[in-house]
């Protein structure tokens, strides 16, 4: 097998992801009586969820009518309105309102990073790769359309992803971003899709199932800020661009989100070995049966649940520079991920 590859995310510099290094936080328990990100102001979280999900559902209905050839659109809008918690989307109207654009400029973006996501999952679940036959409580798309169209389905929400982030029509017309903020979104987004990014993270994880010896802990951190943590990622440094973040604003954001990416992963771990697959709409147990490594096979699920603490509070630090009201969306959003259920 090809040797181990380097470990700077999408050639970002490499930044410390906790205090300790994750050995040292499989060695010792997380300090007690860390200072906490200060009280937030009182904050419907549910209602913004509420509202800002329908948003992005009635976008997405829009963006996939069923045109000709109808079997094709048929399988697209069955995966990418099967539901989720459109937490990217959401993610990304957060970063955009934070930066200081308003929710329509961020459609277009929260659009394009749910369809890649809605294609990473088709194509993860094809038989080439997880062989996976549940998805958000329903059969998987090449179980109800066949394989051929299901990779068909994956590959043209890819195309229109790109096709809506870079279409001016997309943007309201007295709100269009100037062309330099779509086209660095543009590009932002290819790289975090492709061999440098989500790409990666599926063939270093392919290249990891089921090895003899133990996979070391910096490669698990790798596939996961590659494979899960890079649309998470992707989501929040979009909205923050086309919002008008300056680059220290997005810089700081693309910390927060590469916490709660790899958080995301980390909790998703956890739930695998703790819930049933009816309580989580998907397969459960899958990664101990295919022989994945995970980070509770790894460093225990004790310890697991520590790093997943962590990861929350250091991207809430990440949001103490911005106002506090306009931060709230993020801050919610981070614990919604720690601490979800499904």
């Amino acid at each position: 097998m090809a040797s181990s590859p380097s470990l700077s995310l999408l050639s970002a510099p490499r930044w410390k992801l906790s205090r300790r290094k994750l050995s040292s936080a499989v060695a010792a328990a997380i300090p007690q009586g860390k200072e906490t990100v200060k009280t937030m102001p009182e904050f419907d979280f549910k209602a913004y969820m509420l509202s800002k999900a329908a948003a992005v559902n009635r976008a997405l209905d829009l963006a996939v009518p069923l045109d000709e050839p109808r079997r094709i659109h048929e399988a697209m809008r069955y995966s990418l309105l099967a539901g989720g918690k459109r937490v990217r989307p959401i993610l990304c109207i957060a970063a955009c309102e934070l930066a200081g654009g308003p929710e329509a400029l961020a459609i277009p973006p929260a659009l394009a990073v749910e369809m890649i996501h809605t294609m990473s999952l088709i194509h993860d679940d094809l038989p080439c790769m997880d062989d996976d036959d549940l998805r958000r409580g329903q059969p998987t798309c090449h179980r109800a359309f066949g394989e051929p169209l299901a990779v068909l389905a994956g590959d043209a929400l890819l195309s229109l992803a790109f096709r809506i982030l870079s279409d001016p029509k997309s943007y309201p017309s007295d709100l269009s971003p100037p062309p330099s903020r779509i086209l660095r979104s543009i590009s932002e987004l290819a790289r975090y899709v492709g061999s440098e990014g989500l790409v990666a993270g599926q063939v270093v994880d392919i290249e990891s199932t089921g090895l003899s010896e133990s996979v070391p802990i910096d490669r698990l951190e790798y596939i996961h800020l590659h494979k899960t943590a890079v649309l998470l990622e992707a989501s929040v440094v979009l909205g923050a661009i086309i919002g008008g973040g300056s680059d220290p604003q997005v810089e700081r954001l693309r910390r927060y989100a590469r916490c709660i990416g790899l958080l995301f992963q980390v909790v998703d771990d956890i739930l695998d070995v703790t819930k049933s697959s009816q309580e989580l709409g998907k397969t459960a147990g899958k990664d101990l049966v295919s022989d994945k490594t995970t980070y509770p096979k790894l460093i225990g699920l004790e310890k697991s649940r520590e790093f997943a603490e962590e990861l929350n509070h250091e991207a809430k630090q990440q949001l103490e520079e911005f106002d506090r009201e306009k931060a709230a969306p993020l801050v919610h959003l981070a614990n919604y991920i720690a601490y979800r259920q499904k």
